[in-house]
């Protein structure tokens, strides 16, 4: 059993955010899982956009609130972005989220997890980001050890 990494670190601005996230990205190799928890305005989809762009995406990312899910093409992997803050119960989106946990070219994203903890995998990356004024955020990372090849150079 791996035991679980924690890193926690403050950004000044929308940029600095996506510039952390963009080498979070950079060293993804596909089959990860990243949950964010964040309360609305939190810089969620400002992380993912930095995400994308470390995984080479040229797609412009926005927020899934309405459609649930985007993906975006990353060279030879897929991003997974899901949102599920309009769902009280995920349904088929239950299957459509276990169909990409299982897909070793896919890095899956998911805003507002709780209604699919039980799919989760236990093994992923969790980041909680915090609003601490105008432009400045907290990120707490927790990962297991197993993951921590994508935390290289950033913490």
């Amino acid at each position: 059993m791996s035991t679980e990494k924690t890193w926690q670190t403050e950004s000044t601005s929308s940029d600095a955010t996506e510039k952390l996230a963009g080498q979070l990205g950079h060293n993804l190799r596909g089959g990860e899982v990243i949950e964010l928890v964040s309360d609305l305005g939190g810089g969620k989809t400002t992380f993912v956009r930095g995400l994308a762009r470390g995984m080479n995406s040229p797609d412009n990312v926005s927020s899934p609130s309405y459609t649930i899910s985007q993906v975006y093409q990353a060279g030879n992997l897929e991003l997974h972005h899901y949102d599920f803050y309009r769902l009280e119960q995920a349904g088929l989106m239950t299957h459509e989220l276990g169909d990409d946990l299982d897909n070793p070219r896919a890095v899956v994203v998911i805003e507002w997890a709780d209604v699919v903890q039980h799919v989760l995998p236990a093994s992923r990356i969790r980041i909680h980001i915090k609003s601490t004024g105008d432009e400045t955020r907290q990120l707490d990372f927790r990962y297991p050890a197993s993951l921590g090849y994508a935390m290289d150079g950033i913490c």
